[in-house]
């Protein structure tokens, strides 16, 4: 375990260098930067896969369902109020959540030096 890293949750909640906390993580919304322009670490190498997809699709899946549910018991509002209350939830939630999710992924990769360079036989 690298000790030269700073929180992961830090890093993934600002989107900062999982080294350094400073320099910028993304170059997009989603586009990981090629290196960090403070303390120069290769961000060339980092592949957050679907870990972060994955977990936003559970926790907006749970949140929504449990709070139309209570909407649903408690007003009984018509179907067309649910697509037009939840579907900008789900959409908004998802995407405000995607990139924090994604820094988090990655900084947890560099803090323990995670790799796919792995001989399995």
């Amino acid at each position: 375990m690298n000790e030269s890293y700073v929180s992961p949750l830090r890093a993934g909640l600002t989107a900062r260098c999982p080294r350094c906390g400073e320099g910028k993580l993304f170059s997009g919304y989603l586009e990981v930067a090629d290196g960090c322009d403070v303390c120069e670490l290769d961000y060339s190498h980092v592949n957050s896969g679907d870990g972060p997809a994955v977990f936003i699709i559970l926790i907006m899946g749970a949140v929504t369902v449990t709070l139309a549910l209570l909407v649903e018991v408690n007003f009984e509002p018509p179907l067309w109020l649910h697509v037009v209350l939840w579907a900008p939830f789900i959409l908004g939630g998802s995407l405000a959540l995607l990139r924090p999710f994604k820094a988090t992924m990655i900084a947890l990769q560099f803090k323990y030096a995670a790799s796919q360079d792995v001989d399995v036989e």
